[in-house]
């Protein structure tokens, strides 16, 4: 994906090489017209625009003129008008991407791009889409539009303030870096996307500051949606909704500025993501959420089932889709949960489905290795018997946490976020003798004890009281229980491997199943 400085410049040298056919990949038909009447007007030549609904025009003819060629409106037409003109001249023929499937038009374009070469004219394609049949692969260039980047974004904010300084009804307050969070935070948008959400943060909120980062992040939202392929969360957790993990959660909040221009400038990359081992229900997806809350970035869910289809190579077309539309919506979190569940087979995939799986798994694996834009990647996995070796090279991802089983000071912390949560005062309950009752308990064993007591007690019209919790407690069988000796090997496994998440001390697994306790 280039930026609008490279693109203009890609552009021109290819005019002045003389290339006969260039297809331009863009969504922003505004910018394209920009560069290239401004490479025509340097050039002296005239800059001519095609579409389906007016026909061959010269640029600049005003929408409001209704003035429509309407012979060519036919492309096979207007592609024959380029042979009778004889001046130099550059031709933009707009979403062109549907005729490329008539052979006569691929015919035409053949013969055109070798007449072309011995004039100084330039027929360009433009389309949102890569669509390029196999006969025209030799005879035409690709330029790929990248989204704006940062210094076109800041400029676009710099026009729409000295605008919206004219009206003293509306109100601009804005700091340096509050205006680099709102660039940054609009990154993935185009101009006109951009340019929308400004004008509806003043028509909603009257004012124009960082504190409205959650209108950018709504366009964004509709952006994931039409894609189908991911999930878009809207996270209102923050890390104090996450008991323990101090050793992730300072990792990550050392990263919370990680990609601001500061950090370019410092010499900083943006970080990859994290990888995060451990038992069910302690907290990794949780964590997920509260970080996207942190960073304010936007926090999409890759579905691997949605990802695999039973047609050959639409599970390869359907993850490249899915990461172009996450990097589109850059800087973003991309949360990939039970990772091992999507790759599991991945090494026998030949013999089981044709080796889709193990396809997938390469596509996945060199975008983490190879990707410019800033999506953290935030993986999650409950076993480590099925997961893919290669996930585990450094290189792909930044670290590899283990999450543990909560100790006893984080079970106190836990229990107190899950009766604040419900509307409790954690101080009227003995915190010490639940966490000393909850050994070997995950986070999500010790919510679903917090509610089943409270169900309890609503079922008796009274207030909910620590011997009720002590009661659910008492009634679970935890899964440190039911999965020992594969939590005990997991521990094991991660002692070398990875990194704590957590600075507490291991605490041993319960010897026995917890005993039901008569209150």
């Amino acid at each position: 994906m280039s930026t609008y400085a490279s693109v203009r410049e890609e552009l021109e040298t290819l005019i002045r090489a003389r290339y006969p056919v260039i297809y331009a990949v863009t969504w922003e038909e505004d910018r394209l017209d920009t560069i290239l009447s401004s490479i025509a007007s340097k050039r002296s030549k005239k800059y001519w625009v095609w579409s389906v609904s007016r026909g061959l025009l010269p640029f600049g003819t005003p929408l409001q003129s209704k003035k429509i060629d309407e012979a060519s409106r036919d492309p096979a037409v207007a592609l024959d008008r380029i042979v009778d003109t004889m001046d130099p001249a550059i031709y933009a023929f707009k979403d062109f991407h549907p005729f490329l499937q008539d052979p006569l038009i691929i015919r035409k374009i053949r013969e055109l791009a070798q007449f072309l070469k011995g004039t100084y004219s330039t027929l360009i394609l433009s389309s949102p889409f890569s669509r390029i049949p196999p006969e025209l692969e030799k005879d035409v260039a690709v330029v790929e539009f990248g989204l704006p980047d940062a210094e076109e974004l800041r400029n676009l904010l710099e026009r729409t303030i000295q605008e919206v300084l004219r009206n003293p009804a509306v109100r601009v307050n804005i700091s340096e870096a509050e205006r680099e969070r709102i660039v940054q935070a609009c990154l993935g948008l185009t101009l006109g996307e951009a340019e929308n959400v400004f004008a509806k943060t003043l028509i909603q909120r009257g004012s124009l500051g960082e504190e409205h980062l959650d209108i950018i992040l709504h366009e964004k939202e509709q952006i994931i949606r039409k894609s189908g392929l991911l999930d878009y969360y809207h996270s209102t957790e923050g890390f104090d909704d996450v008991g323990g993990l101090d050793l992730l959660k300072d990792w990550l909040k050392k990263r919370q500025l990680a990609f601001t221009e500061k950090a370019r400038q410092y010499g900083l990359p943006a970080p990859k993501g994290v990888l995060l081992l451990g038992v069910q229900g302690c907290g990794k997806s949780l964590t997920a959420k509260a970080v996207a809350s942190l960073w304010k970035v936007p926090l999409l869910r890759l579905d691997m089932s949605r990802i695999f289809s039973s047609l050959v190579g639409s599970s390869e077309q359907n993850l490249r889709e899915a990461l172009r539309v996450a990097e589109s919506v850059a800087p973003a979190i991309l949360w990939v949960d039970e990772l091992e569940k999507a790759f599991a087979g991945s090494q026998s995939s030949a013999m089981s489905d044709a080796g889709t799986t193990a396809r997938v798994l390469g596509l996945f694996l060199t975008w983490l290795q190879e990707k410019k834009r800033p999506v953290f990647v935030i993986a999650t996995a409950n076993s480590i018997e099925q997961l893919p070796p290669e996930l585990l090279r450094k290189g792909r991802l930044d670290e590899i946490f283990f999450v543990d089983l909560p100790s006893a000071k984080e079970r106190m912390e836990i229990f107190a976020i899950h009766l604040r949560k419900r509307g409790r005062d954690p101080s009227k309950f003995d915190l010490e003798l639940l966490s000393q009752k909850s050994q070997g308990f995950s986070g999500a064993e010790i919510e679903e004890a917090v509610v089943s007591a409270l169900y309890n007690a609503f079922s008796e019209q009274r207030d909910i009281t620590t011997e009720d919790i002590v009661k659910a407690l008492s009634e679970t069988l935890p899964l440190s229980v039911t999965m020992k000796e594969q939590i005990e090997a997991f521990r094991q496994w991660a002692e070398s491997r990875a990194r704590p998440a957590s600075g507490e001390e291991t605490e041993p697994l319960p010897a026995q199943p917890v005993r039901r306790l008569e209150i």
